[in-house]
């Protein structure tokens, strides 16, 4: 019951921060702002969580919404005519860039749960004439809405936290993906976990009760079948509170199929 309330709220808050355009309840690298407004603008959290400044200006300024914890994208190593999925893909940043990289012999397809979400992300696309996206609803831990063996990449950006079941979710992706396909995802880990009966939901919507240690995390992946797994970057997120030693450290991790 209380896994269905997490998910629930995780709708909710990402349903929110869509319209509202803002960081709204996200981790940023210097706060975890729980029910708060973050005050520092999306566009300063893309640049300081590590995506290129100019790269930023070829896609929708409503499509980046500060709620990453890492730019996946910079390691995804994505060529012109590939497909390319973005697991939890938001306003559509991730897709959008990945589109100028795919070009029109390429597609790339965002998956996201919530609603206006797809809206805004659809509408992003219409008004910057954006022809090799398309934006599905899915629920990744219950099945991604697509083909298996369809995508050379899947990327996603501090979302993998917001599941309930994360080998479920990793499965998925490892379907969806062609034979040496690969996946690179960033995420938070913790220095320790929080169970699911103590989790605060407000909490797990900022990717911090719902974090696993890094050994846990990786091991999820294994679960899912892959076996070539590498952690490409490290960046402290969180500094540990002395008080339940929950360090949270943002991580870039590839896999391949």
């Amino acid at each position: 019951m209380k896994g269905q309330q997490i998910k629930e709220k995780v709708k909710e808050r990402y349903g929110k921060i869509a319209l509202a355009g803002n960081s709204e309840g996200c981790c940023t690298p210097t706060e975890c702002c729980g029910g708060g407004v973050s005050l520092t603008l999306p566009v300063q959290i893309a640049k300081k969580i590590g995506y290129d400044a100019k790269e930023l200006e070829s896609v929708p300024e409503s499509s980046i919404l500060g709620v990453g914890c890492g730019a996946p994208i910079n390691f995804a190593d994505i060529h012109e005519g590939e497909i390319v999925v973005d697991i939890g893909s938001g306003g559509g940043i991730d897709v959008f860039l990945s589109a100028n990289k795919v070009k029109d012999s390429g597609k790339v397809f965002g998956i996201d749960m919530t609603d206006e979400m797809l809206e805004k992300a659809r509408n992003n696309a219409k008004r910057s004439g954006f022809t090799n996206v398309e934006f599905k609803k899915g629920d990744i831990e219950r099945g991604i809405p697509l083909e298996g063996s369809t995508a050379d990449v899947v990327i996603s950006n501090c979302v993998i936290n917001l599941t309930l079941d994360k080998v479920a979710a990793f499965k998925e992706i490892y379907r969806i993906l062609r034979s040496n396909g690969r996946m690179v995802i960033s995420d938070l880990v913790t220095g320790k976990e929080v169970g699911l009966d103590s989790a605060n939901s407000e909490d797990w919507c900022s990717c911090t009760d719902g974090a696993l240690t890094k050994e846990n995390y990786i091991d999820s992946i294994r679960k899912a079948g892959f076996d070539n797994i590498m952690v490409l970057q490290e960046t402290p997120y969180i500094e540990e509170d002395k008080a339940d030693s929950r360090k949270i450290t943002s991580v870039v991790i590839k896999a391949v199929k």
